[in-house]
Protein backbone atom coordinates (compact mmCIF):
# COMPACT_ATOMS: atom_id res chain seq x y z
CA UNK A 1 0.00 0.00 0.00
CA UNK A 2 1.03 3.65 -0.35
CA UNK A 3 3.06 5.64 2.21
CA UNK A 4 5.02 2.64 3.37
CA UNK A 5 2.09 0.91 5.04
CA UNK A 6 1.33 -2.78 4.75
CA UNK A 7 -1.95 -4.52 5.46
CA UNK A 8 -1.32 -7.63 7.58
CA UNK A 9 -4.90 -8.75 7.33
CA UNK A 10 -8.34 -7.25 7.59
CA UNK A 11 -9.71 -9.80 10.00
CA UNK A 12 -8.01 -11.61 12.86
CA UNK A 13 -9.47 -13.68 15.65
CA UNK A 14 -8.66 -12.29 19.10
CA UNK A 15 -10.20 -13.52 22.35
CA UNK A 16 -12.99 -15.15 20.37
CA UNK A 17 -14.00 -12.03 18.42
CA UNK A 18 -13.07 -10.50 15.08
CA UNK A 19 -10.46 -7.76 15.29
CA UNK A 20 -9.22 -5.36 12.61
CA UNK A 21 -5.42 -5.32 12.46
CA UNK A 22 -3.26 -2.71 10.75
CA UNK A 23 0.49 -2.23 10.73
CA UNK A 24 2.58 0.77 9.74
CA UNK A 25 6.21 0.58 8.66
CA UNK A 26 8.75 3.04 9.96
CA UNK A 27 8.91 6.68 8.86
CA UNK A 28 7.44 6.29 5.41
CA UNK A 29 9.82 3.59 4.14
CA UNK A 30 8.49 0.69 2.13
CA UNK A 31 9.68 -2.58 3.65
CA UNK A 32 8.81 -6.23 3.61
CA UNK A 33 7.04 -7.35 6.74
CA UNK A 34 9.68 -9.94 7.64
CA UNK A 35 12.51 -7.43 7.22
CA UNK A 36 10.66 -4.85 9.31
CA UNK A 37 10.05 -7.34 12.11
CA UNK A 38 13.75 -8.32 12.21
CA UNK A 39 15.04 -4.77 12.47
CA UNK A 40 12.55 -3.00 14.72
CA UNK A 41 11.82 -3.37 18.41
CA UNK A 42 8.53 -2.64 20.12
CA UNK A 43 8.94 0.05 22.76
CA UNK A 44 5.37 0.48 24.00
CA UNK A 45 1.98 -1.20 23.81
CA UNK A 46 -1.07 0.75 24.97
CA UNK A 47 -4.84 0.36 24.87
CA UNK A 48 -6.89 3.17 23.36
CA UNK A 49 -10.23 2.95 25.19
CA UNK A 50 -12.53 5.70 24.04
CA UNK A 51 -16.21 6.60 24.49
CA UNK A 52 -16.92 4.50 27.56
CA UNK A 53 -20.01 6.61 28.36
CA UNK A 54 -20.42 4.97 31.75
CA UNK A 55 -23.77 5.42 33.48
CA UNK A 56 -25.81 3.57 36.11
CA UNK A 57 -28.21 2.10 33.55
CA UNK A 58 -27.90 -0.86 31.13
CA UNK A 59 -25.04 -2.46 33.04
CA UNK A 60 -22.61 0.16 31.75
CA UNK A 61 -20.45 -0.06 34.87
CA UNK A 62 -20.14 -3.83 34.41
CA UNK A 63 -19.36 -3.28 30.72
CA UNK A 64 -16.60 -0.82 31.53
CA UNK A 65 -15.17 -3.30 34.05
CA UNK A 66 -15.37 -6.10 31.47
CA UNK A 67 -13.46 -4.03 28.90
CA UNK A 68 -10.72 -3.19 31.41
CA UNK A 69 -10.39 -6.81 32.49
CA UNK A 70 -10.32 -7.94 28.86
CA UNK A 71 -7.53 -5.53 27.91
CA UNK A 72 -5.42 -6.32 30.96
CA UNK A 73 -6.00 -10.04 30.47
CA UNK A 74 -4.67 -10.23 26.91
CA UNK A 75 -1.87 -12.73 26.35
CA UNK A 76 0.26 -9.72 25.43
CA UNK A 77 -1.27 -6.99 27.62
CA UNK A 78 -0.78 -3.22 27.26
CA UNK A 79 1.49 -1.23 29.55
CA UNK A 80 -0.70 1.87 29.50
CA UNK A 81 -4.34 2.80 28.93
CA UNK A 82 -5.38 5.92 27.05
CA UNK A 83 -8.88 7.17 27.76
CA UNK A 84 -9.92 8.89 24.54
CA UNK A 85 -12.72 10.94 26.10
CA UNK A 86 -16.43 10.72 26.84
CA UNK A 87 -15.73 8.69 29.95
CA UNK A 88 -19.23 9.36 31.26
CA UNK A 89 -22.54 9.20 29.44
CA UNK A 90 -23.16 12.92 29.47
CA UNK A 91 -22.50 16.03 31.50
CA UNK A 92 -23.34 18.61 28.84
CA UNK A 93 -27.03 18.54 29.71
CA UNK A 94 -26.92 16.84 33.12
CA UNK A 95 -27.65 18.26 36.53
CA UNK A 96 -24.92 18.50 39.15
CA UNK A 97 -26.32 15.43 40.92
CA UNK A 98 -26.45 13.33 37.75
CA UNK A 99 -22.96 14.40 36.74
CA UNK A 100 -21.59 13.51 40.17
CA UNK A 101 -23.25 10.10 39.99
CA UNK A 102 -21.57 9.33 36.68
CA UNK A 103 -18.10 10.47 37.77
CA UNK A 104 -18.43 8.49 41.00
CA UNK A 105 -19.19 5.36 38.97
CA UNK A 106 -16.26 6.01 36.63
CA UNK A 107 -13.85 6.43 39.56
CA UNK A 108 -15.22 3.39 41.36
CA UNK A 109 -14.74 1.08 38.38
CA UNK A 110 -11.26 2.43 37.66
CA UNK A 111 -10.21 1.94 41.27
CA UNK A 112 -11.41 -1.65 41.39
CA UNK A 113 -10.55 -2.81 37.86
CA UNK A 114 -7.58 -0.84 36.48
CA UNK A 115 -4.05 -1.69 37.57
CA UNK A 116 -2.33 0.18 34.73
CA UNK A 117 -1.34 3.84 34.45
CA UNK A 118 -3.96 5.82 32.53
CA UNK A 119 -3.78 9.00 30.46
CA UNK A 120 -6.82 11.08 29.57
CA UNK A 121 -8.22 13.15 26.71
CA UNK A 122 -11.31 15.30 27.29
CA UNK A 123 -14.44 14.49 25.28
CA UNK A 124 -17.48 16.63 24.64
CA UNK A 125 -19.72 14.64 26.99
CA UNK A 126 -17.22 15.10 29.83
CA UNK A 127 -17.95 18.85 29.86
CA UNK A 128 -20.51 19.99 32.41
CA UNK A 129 -23.37 22.35 31.78
CA UNK A 130 -22.79 23.80 28.33
CA UNK A 131 -26.43 22.92 27.62
CA UNK A 132 -27.63 25.32 30.29
CA UNK A 133 -31.36 24.73 30.04
CA UNK A 134 -31.08 20.95 30.37
CA UNK A 135 -28.38 21.04 33.04
CA UNK A 136 -30.01 23.78 35.10
CA UNK A 137 -26.76 25.76 35.17
CA UNK A 138 -26.08 29.44 34.60
CA UNK A 139 -22.38 29.19 33.74
CA UNK A 140 -20.75 30.62 36.86
CA UNK A 141 -20.72 27.41 38.87
CA UNK A 142 -17.19 26.54 40.13
CA UNK A 143 -17.08 23.21 38.25
CA UNK A 144 -18.87 24.42 35.12
CA UNK A 145 -17.50 23.64 31.70
CA UNK A 146 -14.24 21.68 31.53
CA UNK A 147 -13.26 22.29 35.16
CA UNK A 148 -15.02 19.16 36.44
CA UNK A 149 -13.44 16.91 33.84
CA UNK A 150 -9.99 18.37 34.50
CA UNK A 151 -10.37 17.63 38.18
CA UNK A 152 -11.71 14.12 37.52
CA UNK A 153 -8.78 13.38 35.19
CA UNK A 154 -6.16 15.09 37.37
CA UNK A 155 -5.16 17.49 34.60
CA UNK A 156 -3.96 21.08 34.85
CA UNK A 157 -4.93 21.91 31.26
CA UNK A 158 -7.14 20.23 28.65
CA UNK A 159 -4.21 19.81 26.23
CA UNK A 160 -0.63 18.77 26.84
CA UNK A 161 2.41 16.91 25.48
CA UNK A 162 4.61 14.29 27.07
CA UNK A 163 7.31 11.84 26.07
CA UNK A 164 7.32 8.09 26.59
CA UNK A 165 9.42 5.27 25.15
CA UNK A 166 11.10 7.55 22.63
CA UNK A 167 7.80 8.85 21.23
CA UNK A 168 6.12 12.20 21.79
CA UNK A 169 2.43 12.17 22.68
CA UNK A 170 0.39 15.28 21.94
CA UNK A 171 -3.06 15.36 23.53
CA UNK A 172 -5.44 17.89 22.01
CA UNK A 173 -8.64 19.48 23.26
CA UNK A 174 -11.01 19.14 20.28
CA UNK A 175 -14.10 20.63 21.87
CA UNK A 176 -14.78 24.36 21.88
CA UNK A 177 -17.92 26.23 22.90
CA UNK A 178 -19.51 27.90 19.91
CA UNK A 179 -19.86 31.65 19.94
CA UNK A 180 -23.12 32.50 21.66
CA UNK A 181 -23.03 29.24 23.65
CA UNK A 182 -25.45 26.35 23.63
CA UNK A 183 -23.43 24.08 21.34
CA UNK A 184 -19.90 22.93 20.65
CA UNK A 185 -17.71 22.67 17.60
CA UNK A 186 -14.56 20.68 16.87
CA UNK A 187 -11.50 22.88 16.51
CA UNK A 188 -8.43 24.24 18.23
CA UNK A 189 -8.64 27.80 19.46
CA UNK A 190 -5.80 30.10 18.41
CA UNK A 191 -3.93 29.73 21.69
CA UNK A 192 -3.96 25.93 21.45
CA UNK A 193 -3.03 25.96 17.77
CA UNK A 194 -0.03 28.22 18.46
CA UNK A 195 0.98 25.90 21.30
CA UNK A 196 0.72 22.88 18.98
CA UNK A 197 2.88 24.59 16.37
CA UNK A 198 5.49 25.38 19.01
CA UNK A 199 5.52 21.83 20.39
CA UNK A 200 5.98 20.36 16.91
CA UNK A 201 8.74 22.85 16.14
CA UNK A 202 10.53 21.91 19.36
CA UNK A 203 10.21 18.17 18.69
CA UNK A 204 13.28 16.71 17.06
CA UNK A 205 12.67 15.46 13.51
CA UNK A 206 13.77 11.96 14.54
CA UNK A 207 11.18 11.73 17.34
CA UNK A 208 7.96 10.04 16.13
CA UNK A 209 4.71 11.67 17.22
CA UNK A 210 1.29 10.34 18.21
CA UNK A 211 -1.57 12.86 18.33
CA UNK A 212 -4.63 12.05 20.44
CA UNK A 213 -7.89 13.96 19.98
CA UNK A 214 -11.41 13.07 20.98
CA UNK A 215 -13.07 14.30 17.79
CA UNK A 216 -11.39 13.16 14.56
CA UNK A 217 -9.27 15.61 12.63
CA UNK A 218 -9.83 13.49 9.52
CA UNK A 219 -12.29 10.60 9.18
CA UNK A 220 -14.37 9.02 6.45
CA UNK A 221 -17.12 7.40 8.52
CA UNK A 222 -19.32 10.51 9.07
CA UNK A 223 -19.96 10.49 5.32
CA UNK A 224 -21.90 7.24 5.77
CA UNK A 225 -24.54 8.79 8.03
CA UNK A 226 -27.58 9.18 5.79
CA UNK A 227 -28.92 12.18 7.71
CA UNK A 228 -26.05 14.26 6.36
CA UNK A 229 -26.67 13.41 2.71
CA UNK A 230 -29.15 15.85 1.19
CA UNK A 231 -29.62 17.35 -2.26
CA UNK A 232 -26.77 15.26 -3.68
CA UNK A 233 -24.35 16.66 -1.08
CA UNK A 234 -22.76 15.24 2.05
CA UNK A 235 -22.57 17.92 4.70
CA UNK A 236 -20.78 16.81 7.86
CA UNK A 237 -21.49 18.93 10.96
CA UNK A 238 -18.65 20.67 12.74
CA UNK A 239 -19.45 18.65 15.83
CA UNK A 240 -18.25 15.46 14.09
CA UNK A 241 -15.01 16.55 12.39
CA UNK A 242 -12.48 19.27 13.06
CA UNK A 243 -13.60 22.39 11.24
CA UNK A 244 -9.96 23.56 11.20
CA UNK A 245 -8.66 20.38 9.55
CA UNK A 246 -7.18 22.41 6.70
CA UNK A 247 -4.81 24.46 8.82
CA UNK A 248 -3.95 21.44 10.97
CA UNK A 249 -3.14 19.53 7.76
CA UNK A 250 -0.90 22.37 6.60
CA UNK A 251 0.89 22.37 9.96
CA UNK A 252 1.32 18.59 9.98
CA UNK A 253 2.71 18.67 6.44
CA UNK A 254 5.71 20.63 7.74
CA UNK A 255 6.55 17.89 10.25
CA UNK A 256 7.22 14.50 8.67
CA UNK A 257 7.58 12.73 12.02
CA UNK A 258 3.84 12.79 12.81
CA UNK A 259 2.97 9.14 12.41
CA UNK A 260 -0.43 8.52 13.94
CA UNK A 261 -3.53 10.47 14.96
CA UNK A 262 -6.02 8.60 17.17
CA UNK A 263 -9.56 9.72 17.89
CA UNK A 264 -12.95 8.47 19.00
CA UNK A 265 -16.33 10.27 19.13
CA UNK A 266 -17.93 8.58 16.10
CA UNK A 267 -18.14 5.08 17.70
CA UNK A 268 -16.94 3.54 14.43
CA UNK A 269 -13.56 2.35 13.18
CA UNK A 270 -11.80 3.69 10.12
CA UNK A 271 -8.33 4.47 8.86
CA UNK A 272 -7.36 7.34 6.58
CA UNK A 273 -3.84 7.89 5.26
CA UNK A 274 -3.13 11.37 3.97
CA UNK A 275 0.15 13.14 3.29
CA UNK A 276 2.12 10.65 5.35
CA UNK A 277 -0.10 10.77 8.42
CA UNK A 278 -2.37 7.89 9.46
CA UNK A 279 -5.67 8.86 11.09
CA UNK A 280 -7.52 6.12 12.98
CA UNK A 281 -10.98 6.53 14.48
CA UNK A 282 -11.06 4.02 17.32
CA UNK A 283 -14.62 2.76 17.80
CA UNK A 284 -16.16 2.81 21.28
CA UNK A 285 -16.08 0.74 24.45
CA UNK A 286 -19.81 1.46 24.76
CA UNK A 287 -20.69 0.51 21.18
CA UNK A 288 -24.06 2.15 20.55
CA UNK A 289 -24.04 3.85 23.98
CA UNK A 290 -24.53 0.45 25.65
CA UNK A 291 -27.30 -0.46 23.22
CA UNK A 292 -25.40 -3.05 21.18
CA UNK A 293 -23.43 -2.58 17.96
CA UNK A 294 -23.33 0.87 16.38
CA UNK A 295 -23.97 0.36 12.69
CA UNK A 296 -21.50 -2.42 11.83
CA UNK A 297 -19.10 -1.78 14.71
CA UNK A 298 -18.93 -3.91 17.85
CA UNK A 299 -18.09 -2.48 21.25
CA UNK A 300 -14.33 -2.61 21.63
CA UNK A 301 -11.03 -0.82 22.09
CA UNK A 302 -7.79 -0.35 20.22
CA UNK A 303 -4.42 -1.89 20.98
CA UNK A 304 -1.50 0.16 19.67
CA UNK A 305 2.10 -1.00 19.33
CA UNK A 306 4.83 1.62 18.93
CA UNK A 307 8.27 0.67 17.58
CA UNK A 308 11.72 2.17 17.86
CA UNK A 309 11.86 2.88 14.12
CA UNK A 310 8.75 5.09 14.21
CA UNK A 311 6.47 2.32 13.02
CA UNK A 312 3.23 1.31 14.67
CA UNK A 313 0.63 -1.42 14.71
CA UNK A 314 -3.08 -1.06 15.46
CA UNK A 315 -5.69 -3.67 16.34
CA UNK A 316 -9.34 -3.03 17.16
CA UNK A 317 -10.44 -5.64 19.68
CA UNK A 318 -14.13 -6.34 20.43
CA UNK A 319 -14.49 -7.71 23.94
CA UNK A 320 -17.75 -9.62 23.55
CA UNK A 321 -20.14 -7.35 25.44
CA UNK A 322 -23.85 -8.06 24.96
CA UNK A 323 -26.36 -5.25 25.40
CA UNK A 324 -28.60 -5.33 28.46
CA UNK A 325 -32.00 -3.84 29.11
Amino acid sequence: MADGLTRRGAIKTAAGAAAVVWSGAGMGQVRGEAETQRKRRRVLRFAHMTDVHVKPEKGAGEGMAAALRHAQGLDDPPELIFNGGDAIMDALGATRERTQLQWDLWNSVLKSECSLPIEHCIGNHDIWGWYKKKSGTVGDEPMWGKAWALEAYGLAKPYRAFDRAGWRFIVLDSVQLREGGGAYTAMLDDEQFDWLAEVLEDTGPGVPVVVISHIPIVSVVPAFFKDYFKDHKTQVPGALLHTDMHRIKDLFYKHKNIRLCLSGHIHLVDRVEYLGVTYICGGAVSGAWWGGDWHECEAGYGVVDLYDDGGFGYEYVPYGWAARE
